[in-house]
């Protein structure tokens, strides 16, 4: 509460408690870091719609949340979310979530109710986090452990390793594609399906690989030394990564912008809003709104 009253303060009397770098002219002109909504626990795995909404989870009150473009207002999705994390929405609409309650991945339609679309039966995972989905309509999502207090499961000593994996588009085969990471977390892609980021929290580093026909990776090589709760890409090819507020990175890994929040912990962002330019961003208890000169990329929704 001290630190939101302090946000609203500077907003109020137009004082910065850090100073945005943009190296790259990223951010429109005279815009500052909007507070779009707060109350929650912990807010994560925001993703837009095709109409500029933006889906986020309260993790901890096991909610998935909307911020709808047109009002600025939010309203509850679902309060059943399988304890989501991470979302990303599919080709044809349906919202994906890593629902690591029970170590599944779950499918919404667009009213909210959902089914479970994978679930780990051999007892290998953590507890899937984020996602990132292809244009076959496969999802690759990373593993990490973070033990939860909500958890009913065996011991986590079964498992088999934090890893990177690839769930085929028919939901049938599910395949390790990395398994060389410390802490892999925030995962995104490129629009034309050549390229992945992974992030390594836990080794400070994020790594990019080429996508190969199959699903696999290949070619994987250090990004930048940064590491990453969550992460987007923008139609510049920039890629943003979260932790201590929001680092842009150009495509080629060298830094070009960084935006201070005034909270703690920045877990996540992407783009959304009207015109695919408002950067969302979910840290702690609240999320964030800022408006920027270049735009999201495209997710293939129908």
């Amino acid at each position: 509460m001290k630190t939101r009253l302090l946000f609203l303060f500077l907003l109020v009397y137009g004082i910065q408690f850090a100073q945005i770098t943009d190296s790259k002219n990223l951010v429109a002109t005279d815009k500052k870091l909007e507070l779009l909504a707060d109350g929650y626990i912990f807010t994560e795995g925001p993703i837009s719609d095709k109409n500029g909404n933006v889906f986020f989870t309260d993790q901890p009150n096991n909610k998935i949340i909307r911020w709808d473009e047109e009002s600025g207002k939010t309203f509850v999705f679902t309060d059943d979310s399988g304890r989501s994390n991470g979302l990303y929405f599919d080709k044809k609409g349906n919202l994906i979530a890593c629902a690591d309650m029970d170590n599944q991945l779950w499918q919404f339609d667009k009213k909210g109710k959902h089914k479970v679309i994978y679930e780990d039966k051999v007892n290998a995972h953590n507890g899937p986090n984020d996602l990132w989905i292809d244009a076959k309509n496969g999802i690759y999502f990373t593993d990490p452990l973070y033990v939860r207090n909500y958890w009913e499961r065996d011991s986590i000593s079964k498992r088999t390793g934090k890893h990177v994996y690839y769930l085929s588009p028919d939901r049938k085969k599910i395949t390790v594609v990395d398994d060389k990471l410390v802490q892999p977390n925030g995962i995104i892609g490129t629009p034309d399906g050549k390229k992945l980021y992974v992030a390594d929290i836990n080794d400070s580093k994020t790594y990019v690989y080429d996508i190969q026909p199959d699903a696999t990776l290949a070619n994987r090589r250090l990004f930048c030394e940064m590491g990453s709760d969550g992460m987007t890409i923008d139609n510049q090819g920039n890629v943003y990564l979260t932790g201590n507020g929001v680092s842009v990175f150009n495509k080629n890994g060298f830094p070009v912008a960084h935006i201070p929040v005034p909270e703690k912990w920045t877990a996540n962002v992407c783009f959304g809003g009207k015109n695919n330019d408002l950067l969302f961003i979910t840290a702690m208890d609240a999320v964030y709104g800022l408006k920027m000169n270049v735009k999201g990329v495209s997710h293939g929704q129908k």
